[in-house]
C-alpha cells in the first residue's frame, strides 16, 4: 500500500504536466491563429487592407501583386497609387512561429515605408517582376524589353481601379529604383512621377567601372537571385538548411507569398516548375567590353544601353515625368549615374546626394566615429516624408504643381547640406593640380627633373576589404578600416599638411604617365586623408583598365557625365607596349568632402582590388614605372578650394 501512494502522486503529476502542456499549446495555437499580420485587417470599406492577386499581361503572363489600401480607406475614395516592382519576392508565406513572434513583440512585421505611405493616403502596389517571386514568365536578362512593357501595363491597370484617382507614381531602391525609372519608357499617361534611389543609370558602369569587371558583386548577386528564383523563396533552399533547422525555419517562413486565389499553392508550384531564367554572370561571362553583345537564351542578344535607363533617353524625356533621385557618395557608381542623368535628361529632377549606404539607412561619412553611423542623415523617417511630399505635389490632383530641378548634396567631414543647380558647384569648376614628386610626395610645382620615376611591383593581394563602396550593393554597410597598413602594399604620394580646411566637391582625376611590363592591367587610384596621428581614411577612388585608356570623343558619349569618360569599347582598345610610357586618365567617382587643417592629401595606386575585381592580367608578375619628370609628369587634379 505504501508503494502505491508515490505512484499515484507521480501519475497525477504527469497528467498535470501533460494537461498544462496541452493548455499551453492550445493557448499558443489560438494566439497564433488570431494574430493578424499587416494588411490582414479589414478597412471601413469592408475589404482587407492588403489584397494579393494576379494581373494578366499582354502575353498571358501572370504578375503577382499586393495592393495595400490605407487602413482607414472608405468605399468610393479615389487615391493616387504608388508602384514598387521587386526582384526579391514582394512578401512571404509566414507560419505560426512567426505569428507567435509577432504576438510576443519579438519581431516587427511592418514595412515602415509602406505603412507611412498608406498613412499619407496613397495606395501602395508591390509587384513581383516577371520570372521572379510568385510571378509567371521567365527572364532572359534583367530589365528586358518584356519586363519594361510589364511596368507600363501595371501602371495602366492601377490607373483604372475603383480606388484610383488615375495618377500613378513609382518608387524603390537599387533594382526597384531602376524599374521605377524604366516604367517611364512605355510612357503610360497615368505615370506622373518617379522616385528611384541607389539605382543604376548605366548597368555597364557597375559591371565594368573603368572597364574593370566587378566580379564579386555580380557573382554574389547572381547566386542570390538564382536561389530565390529556383526555390520560390523557400527558406531552406535559399539558406542551405536541412533536417531540424529546415523544419523550424519553415514554421517562420515557408516561401514567397501566394496570391489570395491560390490558396492551395498549385498555381505557384506550376509557375516555379516552368521557370527558366538567365542570370547576370551567365550574360556577362563572354563580355569583356562595354560594346560587346550580351547573348540571350533565345539566340538573340541585348546591349547595356537596352537594359539601362540612359539607353531609353528619348522615351523617358518624352514622358516628362518628374524625378526625385537619391544616392550615396560612397555607394558604388550610383551618384555618377545620378549626376549624369541630371546633366543629360530634360525631365524635372530633384537629386539628393547624401552620406548613404546602398539602403540609405547607414551614415557612411568616413570621418564619423562608429557610434555616429546610425541613424543616417536624414533619418529613414525623414526620407519617407520627403519622398511622400514629392508625390503629394504631383499626384494628388490634376492641378498638382511642378517641381524645380536642383541638387541637394551633403559634404562629408563637414556634416552640412548644400544646394546647387549646376555640377560641379560654383567655385569648383577649376581644379588644383598636385604633381607626383620625389620621396613619394605631392607638390603643387610641376617637375623640372629630366629623368625621374618610381618602380612599383604590383601587389595582387591589395584590397579595399569586404565592406566597401562595391559590397554595399549587397546591402552591406560601408566601413573602410584605417588604410595605413594596406598602403604599405601600394605606391603612395602624400602632400604637405594642409594650412587650412579645404573642400573637394566634384570628380578628382589622376593622370598617370606610366610604363608596364604587361600589355594590360587594372589601375586603381585612391584619394586618402592622412591625419596627424597617421590614421589613413579612404575618401574616393577611380579605376581604369589600361587597354581602355582612350578617351571618348564628345560626339561618341551616350550621355553627359561629371568626368571625361574612357571608351571601354572593343574597337577603341589599345594594349600597352611593354616598357613604353602611356598616359592613363583615371577619373574618380564624384564626391563632396571636407579635409581638415593639418591633415595631408594622399594618392595611393594599386594594380588590384583582390576579392572584388577581376585580375588583369590573369597570371604573372607585373612591374610599373610611374614617371614624374619634366614633360612626362604624373599628377592629381582636385576640384578643391579653401574653407
Amino acid at each position: 500500500m505504501k508503494t502505491e501512494q508515490p505512484k499515484r502522486w507521480l501519475k497525477r503529476a504527469v497528467l498535470g504536466i501533460a494537461g498544462l502542456a496541452v493548455l499551453t499549446l492550445s493557448v499558443l495555437a489560438i494566439l497564433a491563429s488570431t494574430t493578424k499580420l499587416p494588411g490582414e485587417e479589414k478597412t471601413p470599406a469592408g475589404v482587407r487592407q492588403d489584397t494579393a492577386l494576379y494581373i494578366t499581361m499582354r502575353d498571358g503572363v501572370q504578375i503577382a501583386a499586393d495592393v495595400y489600401l490605407p487602413q482607414d480607406y472608405q468605399a468610393g475614395q479615389r487615391l493616387p497609387a504608388l508602384l514598387r516592382t521587386t526582384r526579391y519576392g514582394r512578401d512571404g508565406q509566414f507560419g505560426w512561429a512567426y505569428r507567435l513572434a509577432v504576438a510576443f513583440k519579438q519581431t516587427d512585421p511592418h514595412d515602415e515605408q509602406t505603412d507611412y505611405l498608406n498613412q499619407r493616403h496613397f495606395v501602395v502596389i508591390v509587384a513581383d517582376a516577371r520570372g521572379s517571386g510568385a510571378s509567371g514568365g521567365h527572364r532572359e536578362t534583367e530589365f528586358s524589353r518584356e519586363e519594361i512593357s510589364d511596368l507600363g501595363e501595371l501602371v495602366n491597370w492601377a490607373a483604372i481601379q475603383p480606388w484610383s484617382n488615375g495618377r500613378v507614381g513609382t518608387f524603390g531602391g537599387s533594382y526597384e529604383g531602376a524599374t521605377a525609372e524604366l516604367t517611364a519608357v512605355t510612357n503610360p499617361a497615368a505615370l506622373k512621377a518617379v522616385a528611384p534611389f541607389s539605382s543604376q543609370f548605366d548597368v555597364g558602369m557597375l559591371a565594368f567601372p573603368g572597364g574593370v569587371y566587378d566580379q564579386a558583386v555580380l557573382q554574389s548577386w547572381s547566386d542570390l537571385i538564382r536561389r530565390l528564383d529556383t526555390s520560390g523563396g523557400d527558406v531552406c533552399i535559399a539558406n542551405g538548411l536541412s533536417s531540424l533547422r529546415c523544419w523550424w525555419a519553415g514554421r517562420f517562413l515557408r516561401g514567397v507569398k501566394r496570391v489570395d486565389a491560390d490558396s492551395d499553392g498549385r498555381q505557384l508550384a506550376q509557375i516555379l516548375a516552368q521557370r527558366h531564367n538567365q542570370y547576370p554572370t551567365e550574360l556577362l561571362s563572354q563580355a569583356e567590353f562595354r560594346d560587346d553583345p550580351l547573348p540571350l537564351l533565345g539566340g538573340s542578344s541585348t546591349t547595356f544601353a537596352e537594359i539601362s535607363s540612359f539607353g531609353h533617353r528619348t522615351q523617358i524625356e518624352s514622358s516628362q515625368v518628374a524625378m526625385q533621385v537619391w544616392c550615396g557618395w560612397l555607394d558604388s557608381d550610383v551618384c555618377e549615374g545620378a549626376l549624369s542623368r541630371y546633366l543629360t535628361f530634360k525631365n524635372p529632377q530633384q537629386v539628393i546626394i547624401g552620406p548613404f549606404s546602398h539602403g540609405l539607412d547607414f551614415n557612411a561619412d568616413p570621418f564619423l566615429t562608429p557610434a555616429q553611423h546610425s541613424p543616417p542623415e536624414p533619418t529613414v523617417e525623414q526620407q519617407n516624408r520627403i519622398m511622400a511630399d514629392f508625390f503629394e505635389r504631383l499626384l494628388r490632383s490634376d492641378a498638382s504643381t511642378s517641381i524645380e530641378s536642383g541638387i541637394r548634396y551633403y559634404t562629408m567631414g563637414e556634416g552640412q547640406w548644400h544646394d546647387t543647380k549646376v555640377w560641379p558647384p560654383q567655385g569648383f569648376d577649376r581644379a588644383s593640380r598636385l604633381y607626383f614628386a620625389e620621396n613619394h610626395a605631392l607638390s603643387p610645382a610641376p617637375p623640372v627633373t629630366a629623368t625621374a620615376s618610381d618602380i612599383y611591383p604590383v601587389n595582387f593581394t591589395a584590397s579595399t576589404g569586404k565592406e566597401d563602396r562595391w559590397t554595399t550593393e549587397l546591402d552591406l554597410d560601408i566601413l573602410y578600416p584605417d588604410r595605413s597598413s594596406e598602403d604599405g602594399k601600394l605606391l603612395v604620394y602624400t602632400g604637405a599638411p594642409l594650412d587650412t580646411d579645404v573642400e573637394i566637391s566634384g570628380s578628382p582625376v589622376v593622370v598617370l604617365e606610366v610604363g608596364s611590363t604587361a600589355t594590360d592591367g587594372a589601375f586603381f587610384a585612391y584619394l586618402e586623408d592622412v591625419a596627424p596621428d597617421g590614421h589613413v581614411t579612404y575618401v574616393d577612388e577611380g579605376e581604369l583598365r589600361a587597354i581602355n585608356r582612350k578617351q571618348m570623343d564628345t560626339r561618341e558619349r551616350p550621355y553627359n557625365s561629371p568626368c571625361p569618360a574612357s571608351g571601354s569599347s572593343r574597337h577603341n582598345a589599345q594594349p600597352l607596349v611593354p616598357g613604353e610610357p602611356a598616359e592613363l586618365k583615371i577619373c574618380m567617382w564624384p564626391t563632396s568632402i571636407r579635409l581638415r587643417k593639418g591633415h595631408q592629401i594622399r594618392v595611393a595606386l594599386a594594380g588590384a582590388d583582390a576579392g572584388t575585381f577581376r585580375r588583369y592580367p590573369p597570371v604573372g608578375d607585373v612591374t610599373w614605372t610611374v614617371y614624374r619628370q619634366s614633360g612626362l609628369g604624373s599628377y592629381v587634379e582636385l576640384p578643391m578650394r579653401g574653407r
